[in-house]
Order: C-alpha cells, then sequence, then structure tokens
C-alpha cells in the first residue's frame, strides 16, 4: 500500500526563519528573548536563558513557540 505525498504550503514568514536567530515572545505576562533551536510545522523550539526559563515556569530553558506567537530581531 502507498500513500500519495501531499505538498504543504509552507507561510513565506515560517520559510525564512533560521536557526540560532533571535526572537521574542510573551508567556505569563513576562516577555523573553531567545534563539531559535529547531524549526517544525507549527511552531519552534526555541533557547532562553535560565533566568526567564524560572519566570515563565518552564521546566528547561528549551520551550516550544507557535509561529503565531513571536516576533523576529532585525
Amino acid at each position: 500500500m502507498t500513500f500519495q505525498k501531499h505538498e504543504k504550503i509552507v507561510s513565506e514568514f515560517v520559510q525564512a526563519r533560521r536557526i540560532r536567530e533571535k526572537i521574542s515572545f510573551v508567556r505569563r505576562d513576562v516577555e523573553v528573548e531567545g534563539t531559535i533551536f529547531k524549526i517544525l510545522e507549527n511552531s519552534c523550539i526555541v533557547e532562553i536563558s535560565q533566568e526567564d526559563a524560572k519566570k515563565i515556569g518552564a521546566a528547561s530553558n528549551l520551550t516550544v513557540v507557535s509561529h503565531k506567537n513571536y516576533k523576529v530581531f532585525t
């Protein structure tokens, strides 16, 4: 049995993202700055400081952020 491959439409915003790119997002009313660690289809894994991880209650310094919820530093 073979499955047909479906082409996924990826927005220009997501296509333009790069590993190690600096971004900012808000979580629990705290503005957090971080670096893109891995890019996923609907989100990215972001590396943040240990201090920011404690402020937002994250279990580690890696957190998942939706592409809809961050801004890129230019």
